[in-house]
């Protein structure tokens, strides 16, 4: 624990939309990759600040449905990043004690990304350190829509035409895990960008106009702050 954070409440579950690593490098004349490799090594060291915090939960936004839409050479650059740095959270997991797990459609990825997916997920397995969610091709009205068709055939199945929405969180690829406290998302953006939309209903909110890349532990303890400013509707009063 930090000092700033001494006697403060601090998220079970915190979700990151890692934004600004385009403009990061832009804005210092280097290529888009560029951007993309700094962001990577800011996970790294969320992911071990949060588990210093006692973060239990972290999910972070790494590639939505929505980027294969980017440029043959950029989604080229994030293919190779992603080679590099799952080996590389591996690592961090291990060190850290991090369970991690992957959400989202894995099959559009090559071979050898999907086995270091499974990898990375099947070595954390049994850690029981904080859990490490990665978000790759991912969408939420696409997770959605893969749930209710698991619904859809179980239903059809059993004959039954009731709904609830325990059985929706249950289909999600977040089955499991509690719904993020806090939402964090960089560079200033005041949108969610297709992330979460069935967890995040009750979520605190915290923007900061930082890039991604520029995200540090003080960063993250100022939104911890800030949470703990916040009038829960259900619960009261954080702090």
């Amino acid at each position: 624990m930090t000092e700033r954070l001494a006697g403060k409440v601090i998220p079970e579950h915190i979700a990151i939309i890692l934004d600004g690593n385009g403009r990061w490098a832009a804005e210092r004349s280097l290529p888009r990759a560029m951007g993309h490799k700094a962001g990577c090594e800011a996970v790294e060291q969320t992911v071990r600040d949060c588990a210093a915090l006692g973060v239990k939960y972290l999910t972070v936004y790494g590639f939505s449905t929505e980027n294969w839409k980017r440029s043959e050479e950029e989604v080229g650059a994030l293919m190779h990043l992603f080679r590099l740095y799952l080996k590389k959270l591996l690592k961090v997991a291990k060190e850290e004690g991090c369970r991690c797990k992957m959400i989202g459609d894995k099959s559009r990825f090559a071979p050898d990304i999907v086995a270091a997916i499974d990898r990375l997920v099947e070595e954390t397995r049994e850690d029981t350190g904080m859990t490490f969610v990665i978000a790759i091709n991912y969408g939420g009205r696409d997770e959605l829509r893969r749930a209710f068709l698991r619904l859809l055939d179980a239903k059809r199945a059993s004959g039954d035409t009731s709904l609830t929405e325990e059985e929706i969180s249950n289909s999600l690829d977040t089955a499991g895990i509690p719904d993020p406290d806090l939402l964090i998302r960089t560079s200033g953006e005041l949108r969610l960008s297709n992330f979460l939309l069935w967890q995040l209903a009750y979520s605190e909110l915290y923007v900061t106009p930082l890039y991604w890349p520029d995200f540090t532990m003080e960063a993250l303890e100022d939104a911890i702050l800030a949470y703990n400013q916040r009038e829960r509707r259900f619960g009261g009063r954080i702090s």
